[in-house]
């Protein structure tokens, strides 16, 4: 065979290959951020195989399902896992969960998860999915470990340095009561390993409380907080018929018990000097005068 028959052909596989990587590429744009939801971008809508409706993602189904306008026996949430066919967005064809179109063959989603069946087209967001959460996750497989204590992934940066609660993720947000597992919004963790929405944790701030909702905790370090506070009790002193009533303390921080001067402001513990506190009893032993009793009664 001449030289210049085989150089005619290598020109010819080069552009038949040229071809066909051009048409993926159109196939894979077509459409592209143009379909979809609020929750995602996609070019395809699933069938709910719970109800058999179709809607453009698991989010608008369980909004739907789920709303006030919803006979309350007919509410409920989409087996994520059980979805078996979506309808592609340009062409209507319904069809079991694949990342191209048999019919038309258009890219449904530049993400596709064939365990979650899930499809994106944003993948600035660096989609991965995650074997031992069992869905998928944003943020980038390098960027995140799977605490098997917690049951969710994190950062990596909190390796060896957060606190583990069991299944801590799995409940709903002790703010908003939306389920915290799968969620679409910013999660943060707190010093004493409880999840929380960042929005709501932000609101709180709002209205100046300080500790987890679940467990009492402080937030973060109050101790500028309580050399204040110390001022502020060192210039209140209480009246001299409180002056020997004594009262037991619990403190949320540490868990410690404390038997403290009662005062009116706040109470400090004697363990690890937190005013994150409460009171759980007054003491018998040591009351105010009678005059108090006179008054109270």
């Amino acid at each position: 065979m001449s030289c210049w028959l085989l150089k005619k052909m290598g020109s010819s596989y080069e552009s038949e290959g040229t071809y066909f990587e051009e048409k993926e590429v159109s196939l894979m744009e077509i459409g592209s951020g143009n379909y979809g939801c609020s929750h995602y971008k996609r070019r395809c809508k699933i069938r709910a195989p719970c109800c058999g409706d179709i809607f453009n993602c698991r989010h608008c189904h369980n909004e739907a399902k789920n709303s006030l306008e919803t006979n309350p026996l007919d509410r409920h949430d989409i087996p994520r896992h059980e979805i078996e066919k979506v309808i592609c967005s340009l062409c209507g064809t319904e069809q079991d969960a694949q990342q191209y179109c048999i019919n038309c063959g258009v890219c449904m989603g530049k993400y596709y998860c064939a365990k979650c069946k899930f499809f994106d087209d944003d993948i600035t967001k660096n989609q991965y999915h995650c074997d031992e959460c069992g869905i998928c996750r944003t943020g980038g497989k390098d960027n995140f470990f799977h605490c098997k204590t917690c049951g969710c992934c994190y950062s990596k940066e909190m390796k060896d340095k957060h606190r583990c609660v069991e299944r801590a993720m799995h409940h709903n947000c002790p703010i908003c009561f939306e389920f915290i597992f799968d969620t679409m919004k910013d999660i943060t963790v707190l010093r004493c390993g409880h999840t929380i929405h960042l929005e709501c944790l932000k609101e709180m701030e709002k209205h100046y409380r300080y500790t987890c909702p679940v467990c009492s905790k402080s937030l973060w370090d109050m101790s500028k907080l309580w050399s204040k506070i110390d001022q502020e009790i060192a210039s209140t002193p209480m009246p001299a018929m409180y002056q020997n009533k004594m009262v037991w303390i619990l403190c949320n921080d540490c868990g410690a018990n404390s038997h403290v001067q009662f005062h009116v402001i706040a109470h400090k513990c004697l363990s690890c000097k937190s005013y994150n506190t409460r009171q759980t009893r007054g003491d018998t032993a040591t009351t105010c005068s009678s005059g108090v009793a006179e008054i109270v009664s």
